[in-house]
């Protein structure tokens, strides 16, 4: 079994899901964690252009994931953003 001491893969952009399958592949074939990572694609590369277009429209409209309040994520250039801004009433 690999030992925590060795090799890391890169893991950015990486999901939960794709740093557990790489942990239990490497496991499983008694290899370290660096020549699992070769058998684990992760979404972020195989759906790129999926994630930035749901990250556009999602900026300006949906809560961050990293901070309080709406996502505020730059916009592209040339790219239309529909903002609507509600105001609470205090009655």
């Amino acid at each position: 079994m690999p030992t925590v001491s060795s090799s890391r893969p890169e893991k950015i952009n990486w999901t939960g899901a794709e740093i557990k399958s790489c942990c239990r592949l490497a496991a499983l074939l008694d290899v370290p964690l660096i020549q699992a990572a070769s058998n684990v694609v992760p979404v972020a590369v195989t759906a790129g252009d999926k994630i930035d277009a749901l990250r556009q429209w999602a900026s300006g409209r949906c809560l961050s994931a990293d901070r309080a309040g709406v996502d505020a994520s730059e916009q592209q250039a040339g790219t239309r953003a529909r903002r609507v801004v509600r105001e609470m009433r205090s009655d």
